[in-house]
């Protein structure tokens, strides 16, 4: 935690903020011309002109998963912008600090100073990233194992990421004054991973509180926080308990125009979208930017992803995505999980605590089984550097992918039969009850090709035998007397003997464990 700052501290940092607006030789940041807006929308609707899809759900359901993004199953997510510099609470300190009824409001007075005096745009100058490296970055995350790459472009702070053309309050011209997704886009690109780039924006009309003694409620800081305005009826949204509020045309069509511009300028492979856009008013936007988006990638021939939350597209138009949540069956179509690396927050906060590269390992093995793929996140300091625990968890994770990778990039679900065993995955954050103690009964299963995986989450002490009941000949998805043609474990590369009957296929425990976390035993299938 931060010490308690005088007073002066406040006005310095405050003048401090308003002499870097000023230094940029930038028009005064306001909330962006209906006009122009206009016209970006025009240009890209009529971009997209008379293309394989059209603005609707019929021609969107033509869309098909790439196989990069079906063979990639690990992805890295980065919650990093101006929330890091305060490290307090969440990455939704900007909306808790003007919220009266929460403890962060008053956290905040005592440490920076009331809302009118220090407010969020305060922060923007001691956001410096001065020891941001974009491909020591991605060195780490190759290490780890991820195949994509997926940067906040803007987070519900209205505070882009990128060299966003509809407001001047971005990191490109303020803050660290580096375009922080074009940067890193050309590094992950340069070490052979795919680029995804986040938009939070929707929700962002419904995020800050507009007071008169907050200075969310000057003109001046409207290309910051949005334009002032009363809440109008709130909508439930499913996410926290939050309340969207209906956006005017006006909001809708800078939404369009920002979302745009990133497909433009930085040709993402991925597109992710957090929820806030499953209202009604929304339905036009998606359609058009999902048509706008896949004719881009039809240009392109390189297969790109467009990831939603709950209900905004159909299920063969786009990849859901579930925030800290899994499935308990194989699904038809791909999906993802995205979570966090830590227990608190998204973003950056100086007292986090970490999850165990176990824990994470399980939780991927699961969703792989049931055809969907991880997207971790983690949250860097505002200095540009990756917390340690954070960075020693991925490299644990990076050694378990350098012995198991197969049976996990590239692969398929066996069948409809994701696994078998006690120990069930509850929807929500996973482990948040504590880490599940797994028996030598649970297993999962991947496939690719004629080889089987059998992912066994628990080491059999006591019993010399893996016991798999799904396999046993006579099962449903059991594999057929006489199929089997080797099994071996992967990390030493023992075979194993086994023993195959209509109830259950038994293989021979290794005799050393070959990982610290799940084991992989390898079934080769005569075809």
């Amino acid at each position: 935690m931060p010490p308690t700052r005088p007073r002066r501290d406040f006005l310095k940092h405050a003048a401090l903020a308003a002499a870097g607006f000023a230094a940029s030789g930038l028009p005064a940041p306001d909330w962006a011309h209906p006009a122009t807006l206009a016209a970006a929308v025009q240009s890209a609707t009529s971009a997209a002109g008379p293309q394989k899809y059209q603005a609707t759900w019929g021609s969107l359901s033509q869309y098909q998963v790439p196989d990069w993004y079906r063979d990639a199953k690990f992805g890295i997510f980065l919650h990093w912008g101006v929330y890091s510099v305060p490290a307090h609470a969440s990455e939704w300190y900007p909306r808790l600090m003007y919220r009266r009824e929460d403890p962060v409001f008053e956290w905040h007075r005592q440490h920076w100073g009331p809302q009118s005096t220090f407010g969020y745009k305060d922060f923007i100058p001691m956001f410096k990233a001065e020891n941001w490296d974009p491909a020591a970055w991605v060195t780490l995350f190759k290490s780890a194992g991820a195949r994509y790459v997926v940067p906040v472009g803007e987070h519900h702070d209205g505070f882009p990421m990128y060299d966003c053309r509809y407001t001047n309050w971005n990191a490109a011209r303020m803050g660290p004054r580096r375009d922080v997704v074009g940067e890193l886009g050309r590094a992950v690109r340069a070490q052979g991973l795919k680029l995804g780039v986040s938009s939070h924006r929707a929700f962002d009309w419904s995020y800050y509180t507009f007071e008169k003694d907050f200075d969310t409620d000057d003109p001046k800081y409207s290309g910051l926080y949005g334009k002032a305005h009363a809440p109008t009826p709130p909508i439930p949204t499913g996410d926290k308990g939050e309340l969207r509020q209906t956006v005017p045309p006006e909001y809708l069509k800078d939404w369009y125009a920002r979302t745009t511009q990133i497909v433009d300028d930085y040709q993402p492979d991925l597109m992710w979208f957090d929820f806030g856009f499953e209202g009604p008013e929304w339905e036009a936007n998606r359609k058009a930017f999902g048509a706008y988006y896949y004719n881009k990638e039809e240009s392109w021939q390189r297969g790109v992803v467009l990831n939603y939350k709950h209900e905004a597209y159909p299920p063969q138009a786009a990849v859901l995505d579930i925030e800290r949540g899994l499935l308990d069956m194989t699904r038809k179509y791909p999906w993802q999980t995205d979570t966090s690396i830590s227990w608190k927050s998204w973003g950056y906060i100086q007292d986090d605590s970490y999850k165990s590269p176990r824990l994470i390992l399980t939780e991927l093995v699961d969703i792989v089984s049931k055809n969907g793929c991880l997207l971790l996140n983690v949250g860097p300091k505002p200095d540009g550097t990756i917390p340690e625990p954070a960075q020693q968890s991925l490299l644990e994770i990076g050694k378990w992918f350098e012995v198991n990778g197969e049976a996990i990039y590239g692969t398929r679900p066996f069948g409809l039969t994701y696994g078998e065993g006690p120990t069930q995955f509850q929807a929500g954050q996973f482990g948040e009850n504590g880490e599940p103690q797994f028996t030598a009964q649970d297993f999962r299963f991947t496939q690719h090709g004629s080889d089987v995986y059998v992912i066994a989450l628990g080491w059999p002490e006591e019993d010399p035998f893996f016991v798999i009941k799904s396999l046993g000949s006579g099962s449903v998805a059991g594999l057929p007397q006489q199929s089997i043609a080797t099994i071996v474990v992967l990390g030493t590369g023992q075979r194993l003997h086994y023993t195959h009957t209509e109830d259950s296929l038994a293989i021979e425990r290794p005799r050393d464990k070959p990982t610290t976390y799940p084991y992989v035993l390898k079934i080769s299938v005569n075809v």
